[in-house]
């Protein structure tokens, strides 16, 4: 398996785009709407615009980070800017729902005529309680602090070394995507 996150890490350049190495372990993320992050399939904004089920083997008395960026702002030609979706730390084993929560859940939202953007979930195994004031903590209802994010600079930040575990999937503008830029109030 390990050699399959790899390949596909490496074959969509998220190596070395977002992060130095791929993850030893699949994250797996599954959406009410049926469907599940598989290593760069083709899902739509409108399949994804709730928060997915994340899960992965946990240590149980180990803290977590879990991260979900989109390196492709504003698109993935021109992309310079990380704009990360969801950000929850201190996550008790795998209980994302017991974390705290950075950066609330923003569903994929390509502007349109961008082509597919790649969504990249990262999960860390924090060396203990992580804090940043600095970051805040935002809502899914705003934009501030998403653009500009770099995963690197994060997980250097708070020494977080290597992503212990990884997923992402691609998507492109679909008729939910007005909707999440009113919701952010763009």
């Amino acid at each position: 398996m390990t050699n399959d996150i790899s390949a596909k890490f490496q074959e969509h350049e998220v190596v070395p785009r977002v992060i130095d190495a791929a993850p030893a372990k699949e994250l797996q993320v599954s959406y009410d709407s049926g469907v599940k992050a598989e290593l760069g399939n083709v899902l739509t904004p409108t399949q994804v615009q709730n928060p997915p089920q994340v899960s992965w083997e946990a240590e149980a008395d180990a803290l977590y980070t879990l991260l979900l960026t989109d390196p492709d702002a504003p698109s993935r030609k021109e992309g310079k800017l990380e704009w990360h979706h969801w950000l929850v730390a201190n996550i008790p084993g795998n209980k994302v729902s017991e974390g705290e929560v950075l950066s609330a859940y923003v569903g994929a939202g390509p502007p349109p005529n961008t082509g597919l953007h790649r969504y990249v979930f990262l999960l860390w195994k924090q060396p203990g309680k992580l804090s940043d004031a600095e970051h805040g903590h935002l809502t899914n209802t705003s934009p501030a602090k998403r653009d500009g994010f770099e995963a690197r600079a994060f997980a250097k930040k708070h020494n977080l070394g290597q992503p212990i575990a990884g997923n992402f999937f691609q998507a492109e503008h679909d008729d939910y995507v007005p909707k999440l830029y009113k919701q952010l109030g763009f």
